[in-house]
């Protein structure tokens, strides 16, 4: 059994622990909340408000679920102490927190770091992966995406649109999974150009972005990232070849991004059909979200069969967060 520990006990730290009950090859033994609010009613785990207690325990594997600011200290210390770490996404607020993040991984043979990139293993994602690569389609084109929320009343006073806290606004904390799928399907992205700002909220950080970005192969990419949608949106075409893939909604604990399917649809022109640009297409629903519990399952994998972490792998962190500082460089002019 993997001892795990868990800093931060919100949203995404109860997820983490209902996964982590369910795994039979892990044993959460510490939580650790700064609120301790959050923590009265627990009574089956240990539990804790002090970081260092998680740094100095013996858990095996830990799972920072923390705000952006704390999460390279945090990282960094706990593979110093040689223990595997699993962080939420954003790497950190910058560039510069993951770089420091990847040079403590390197100092640290033999610990394993995954980043919680979850939207790469919904149904339809994989689906679609597993599509592209048969090359039943020809070669992928472009993508293009639109992910966002409609804000809420409570959207102003979140610590996500604090820049000390966050770093960035709603393209760092919700469009970089987007980002990442890109990178998932294409990838090696070096030009980026981007307009990102305020358009509604009176907050610290960007309430709307608009990316567009070119690879070395000439496949090109764009992405709408909002909290100005009023409606709650996840959607991510690929024109490819012979064809094109959508999949539109996304499986989520609340539901409001509708459920998730694949459109699948072949090129077909005039000698090929009478309703030209109109072709046939096949739709897949999916109902059942295994995300988060294939993502942990694949840190553990890698720590019992000591294997390198393949996917969500601190390169794969450093090449999304590179998009986003060249994003926001551009917005600003200096790109």
């Amino acid at each position: 059994m993997i001892k795990a520990a868990i800093i931060g006990y919100g949203y995404m730290g109860e997820i983490r622990r209902r996964v982590i009950d369910e795994h039979p090859d892990v044993e959460l033994t510490l939580i650790c909340e700064t609120e301790g609010a959050r923590l009265k009613n627990e009574t089956k785990v240990k539990t804790t408000q002090s970081y260092s207690d998680v740094i100095e325990s013996d858990a095996q594997l830990v799972f920072i679920c923390t705000p952006n600011h704390l999460i390279p200290e945090l990282a960094v210390e706990c593979m110093k102490r040689g223990k595997h770490v699993f962080c939420e996404k954003p790497p950190g607020r910058s560039l510069a927190d993951i770089q420091k993040i990847k040079a403590q991984e390197e100092k640290s043979p033999g610990v394993k770091l995954m980043f919680g990139f979850n939207h790469r293993y919904h149904p339809g994602v994989l689906k679609a992966k597993a599509m592209i690569d048969s090359g039943r389609f020809g070669r992928l084109l472009w993508l293009r995406g639109v992910y966002g929320k409609s804000g809420g009343k409570n959207y102003v006073k979140s610590w996500r649109n604090q820049k000390e806290i966050a770093g960035g606004g709603i393209l760092l904390d919700q469009g970089i999974h987007m980002l990442d799928l890109f990178n998932f399907y294409a990838g090696g992205f070096t030009d980026v150009k981007a307009v990102v700002g305020n358009v509604y909220w009176p907050v610290e950080v960007e309430d709307n972005a608009f990316v567009i970005l070119r690879n070395k192969e000439g496949q090109h990419a764009s992405l709408h990232s909002s909290a100005t949608l009023w409606k709650h949106k996840f959607a991510i075409e690929m024109g490819l070849e012979n064809g094109y893939l959508r999949i539109e909604g996304l499986l989520s604990k609340t539901g409001s991004y509708g459920r998730e399917t694949l459109k699948i649809g072949r090129r077909q022109f005039e000698d090929e059909t009478e309703a030209v640009g109109n072709p046939s297409e096949e739709m897949i629903y999916f109902d059942r979200d295994l995300s988060w519990n294939i993502e942990v399952d694949k840190i553990v994998q890698s720590i019992v069969k000591n294997e390198p972490v393949k996917e969500s792998n601190s390169a794969d962190a450093l090449e999304v967060m590179q998009i986003i500082e060249k994003a926001y460089a551009s917005s600003r002019g200096e790109a």
